[in-house]
């Protein structure tokens, strides 16, 4: 966070490292980077993690650079050539959790062996106090009980890669205390008889368990539900040290020039985090070169509704979930959304109101996966308050405040310098109270703890357990549950986005703006990720539906009675009516016969599974319901390939290519503004050609960068490829942004009115530096007019008298748009000639210090 840095970071290019595209992979990729106006690579985790880690995010070794990507020498040669293309890196730590499965987690390892003694104990997130397992740690990494593997499946051998004695579970080894070393040494373990190894397995510092009693038994805190990724307590300074120890090598040394922070909202205390990162990077600037004396630090941070980052966290703002929120939302239209919500009261069957939804999952997750957790919070909170109530009344009266959350979390944390819970944990706990009438006195025992900041150990606990266990609850009750269930509209259910926010206006979306310029004018901008659940122009497709409501439901209502003969009995109605809008969605440019479309079928079976697995309703992951997942596949492969059902491509045919022009419109303003408003434009892998992809893994597959490097050599016109417009719109508004950085890292951001009868339809802001050079920025929104249509551009008549103020400005440097612009006033039919954009530099021709 500094001067340098703001002038250095102009955008950023998310690349997903793995064994299958490595630092090698990237480094010849460096000019392309350049040419198209990147400033910085972002990298995924590049640590060591667990072997063919296809994210980097199980990490098994904080100090080590990973060697199925390079190791430090491929990192190296990878820096060596986007720094000859005078490039930058960002990297990703992941300062929560790391893999604890199998053997190669040396930590992990040693707090098996050792216990609470190890010198590893206190950085696991462990509760060596936990009712039945008092000084041991559950590890339910068993198919079955423990005892009826003992000696099968389970067993006593030496393993040469830990040089120690350890029971062995298929790949899972768990080490021997020292003191059972000795003796094993002297014996062949094979000779072990049931009753020594049940008197051998009891005598260690860990219980092993079946899997599935996790949820309610384990003792230490996982990453969410993900039992194999055990979190880490880094707010202890040891443990900070150790887990970002290869990161600050790395920055010191010069090699990196920025940290995006994953999950925060996991850490118990992120502002003493932030705090604490930012400090430690100030001390070593010094050691790095003269010309890397910046930094970036910016932390994936779900923003609920009316709420904002803390100001006092050091950092230069969020991966840009917030943005990609609002820059859809801007791009529903809201007249008609009625229509939409009696369609999913027709077919959704659960209701039209995401708030129930919400409110369902929470319960669900929170009583299937998270009881152990939950009661673990509910003990914190005994020992902090001053009230006596039973161990049953605090877990049900946390239970019901975090049911009622709808923030990922406080940031209250009982020490004595702590900011107050916030509004969302007040309306938490009234909504609770309404609800829960007869637990009144324990939510208002759970409020007076999580307002205490008196700084005292069980206050600081409780306050930790609390918001740890909220932000769990928050991701698998709202992301990984109610977004697949709740079906309204699926441009509106994405990570950071909230469902019962379908629209706003564009004086909203412009507050939302001047607060990111005046606030965080670094934060990334973000219109896809490798966590969204469908593509940045699956979206911008499937959001005109909010401008069509009425053609939608008449074309929907003729599919489900078309489809009627092959439908499963059983097959639910929400799941058919999500699955028509995927189509929708991913459906290839080129229709049925394109060469895209060949691979569907397989892409929409991986959707299809977690579709129905994430929801809950009909299958899950710890018990797939095979027979309904069977049937569900069977219909949509059906419909994709079976000759029967060739009326049915055709009329989805027709449908994506009557709303292909309004699609194309708010997927290219979408690139626009990510590239021209406050903030540092950050752009996924490949997504600068369409994107049409869905959830992972589907949105993590391999790029052909070599297609995108030609196109971006080409010359682009009126009939190019969406691609190709969307690639070339991309490339010259960030070498714009090159050319300009000073205006767009510093300028000052104003909306521009717009006026007559299509006002509303456009987004019109000027960036200014200095009173003297300046950049104004026209977008067109809710192109629903042009369906059906060639153009992406609204016609002369259809604007009729909409204008746009510009104010007194000369000396035009077009980006994109009509050159031939002049005046103060400008008609909004004259800004824009084969893309609905338009963008354009200007100074005062006294201005000779051009930025």
């Amino acid at each position: 966070m500094s001067e340098e840095q703001a002038q250095g970071v102009r955008a950023t290019y998310r690349l997903q490292f793995h064994k299958g595209f490595t630092f090698a992979d990237a480094a010849p990729l460096a000019p392309y980077f350049a040419s198209l106006g990147i400033s910085h690579v972002y990298a995924s985790p590049i640590l060591v993690a667990r072997a063919g880690s296809t994210h980097g995010y199980d990490v098994l070794d904080h100090g080590r650079v990973n060697p199925e990507l390079g190791g430090d020498g491929g990192f190296r040669d990878l820096v060596a050539a986007l720094r000859a293309c005078g490039l930058g890196v960002i990297i990703e730590v992941v300062p929560n959790h790391m893999a604890v499965a199998g053997v190669r987690n040396i930590w992990w390892q040693d707090v098996l062996a050792r216990g609470a003694r190890s010198k590893y104990a206190d950085y696991f997130d462990i509760d060596w106090r936990a009712p039945g397992l008092e000084g041991k740690i559950l590890v339910p990494f068993l198919g079955a009980p423990a005892l009826d593997v003992l000696g099968g499946d389970l067993k006593v051998e030496f393993d040469p890669e830990l040089e120690t004695f350890a029971f062995r579970y298929f790949n899972h080894r768990f080490p021997l205390r020292p003191e059972d070393q000795a003796a094993m040494r002297r014996r062949d373990p094979r000779t072990l008889g049931f009753v020594e190894l049940e008197s051998l397995l009891a005598h260690q510092h860990y219980v092993l368990a079946d899997w599935h009693e996790a949820d309610y038994r384990i003792n230490w805190r996982r990453f969410f539900t993900i039992t194999d990724l055990a979190a880490l307590r880094v707010e202890r300074p040891d443990v900070f040290e150790a887990v970002h120890a290869k990161t600050f090598e790395l920055f010191r040394n010069g090699l990196i020039d920025g940290i995006r922070v994953d999950h925060i909202d996991g850490l118990a205390d992120p502002r003493a985090y932030c705090r604490a990162l930012h400090d430690r990077l100030t001390q070593l600037v010094g050691n790095r070169p003269a010309n890397l004396r910046g930094f970036l630090v910016v932390v994936e941070k779900i923003l609920a509704t009316g709420e904002s980052l803390p100001q006092d966290w050091p950092i230069d703002g969020t991966t840009g979930y917030d943005f990609m929120n609002d820059v859809s939302a801007v791009q529903h239209a809201p007249d008609q959304m009625e229509i939409l919500d009696r369609l999913w009261r027709r077919y959704g069957g659960r209701g039209a109101v995401f708030e129930r939804e919400e409110r369902a999952a929470r319960r669900q997750v929170l009583a299937a996966s998270f009881a152990a957790q939950l009661a673990a919070t509910a003990r914190a909170f005994a020992a902090a308050s001053r009230r006596t109530l039973s161990r049953r009344a605090w877990r049900q009266a946390v239970g019901a405040t975090v049911r009622e959350m709808r923030s990922y979390r406080t940031y209250s944390t009982g020490k004595d310098d702590s900011p107050s819970p916030g509004p969302h944990f007040s309306r938490a706990t009234e909504r609770a109270t309404e609800l829960n009438p007869s637990h009144a006195e324990a939510i208002a025992a759970v409020a007076a703890v999580m307002n205490d900041h008196g700084g005292d150990h069980a206050t600081i606990e409780a306050v930790r357990r609390f918001n740890q266990l909220c932000a769990s609850v928050a991701a698998k009750a709202v992301e990984d549950t109610a977004l697949y269930r709740y079906g309204r509209l699926l441009s509106r259910n994405d990570v950071g986005f909230d469902p019962r926010l379908a629209t706003i206006s564009v004086d909203a979306f412009h507050l939302q703006a001047e607060r990111r310029s005046a606030a965080l004018p670094n934060s990334l901008l973000a219109t896809a990720t490798h966590d969204h659940k469908r593509g940045e122009d699956a979206r911008a497709r499937l959001a005109v539906l909010s401008e069509i409501p009425a053609v939608w439901r008449k074309t929907v209502t003729g599919w489900f009675s078309m489809n009627a003969p092959l439908r499963p009995p059983d097959l639910r109605h929400a799941d058919e009516y999500q699955l028509y809008q995927t189509l929708i969605g991913v459906w290839p440019a080129g229709g049925a016969s394109s060469s895209e479309f060949a691979a569907l079928p397989e892409r929409l079976r991986r959707w299809a599974s977690k579709h129905l697995r994430e929801a809950k309703l009909r299958s899950r992951w710890r018990s797939p319901n095979e027979a309904y997942e069977e049937g569900f596949q069977a219909f949509t492969q059906m419909l994709l390939t079976a000759r029967r059902c060739q009326s049915f491509r055709t009329g989805v045919d027709d449908f994506v290519r009557h709303i292909t022009p309004a699609a194309a419109v708010n997927g290219l303003v979408q690139c626009a503004l990510r590239c021209t408003l406050p903030g540092i434009p950050d752009l996924y892998q490949g997504r600068e050609f369409e994107d049409l992809s869905l959830v992972d893994p589907d949105n993590r597959r391999s790029v052909d960068f070599d297609m995108r490097r030609q196109v971006l050599e080409s010359t682009c016109d009126g009939n190019n490829s969406y691609s190709h417009r969307k690639l070339h719109l991309i490339a010259a508004l960030l070498r714009a942004r090159s050319r300009h950085a000073r205006l767009f890292s510093d300028g000052t951001y104003r909306r521009l009115p717009t006026c007559g009868d299509r006002k509303d339809h456009l987004i019109a802001f000027e960036r200014r530096l200095a009173d003297r050079t300046f950049v104004i920025v026209v977008g067109c929104r809710l192109a629903g007019p042009l369906c059906g249509g060639r153009t992406l551009v609204p016609s002369f008549a259809w604007w009729a008298d909409t204008h746009v103020e510009m104010g007194d400005w000369t000396a035009p440097e077009a980006i994109i748009g009509n050159p031939a612009v002049r005046g103060a006033t400008i008609r909004a039919a004259e800004l824009f000639e084969t893309v609905p954009v338009y963008a354009a530099v200007h100074r005062r021709h006294h201005n000779h210090e051009y930025a």
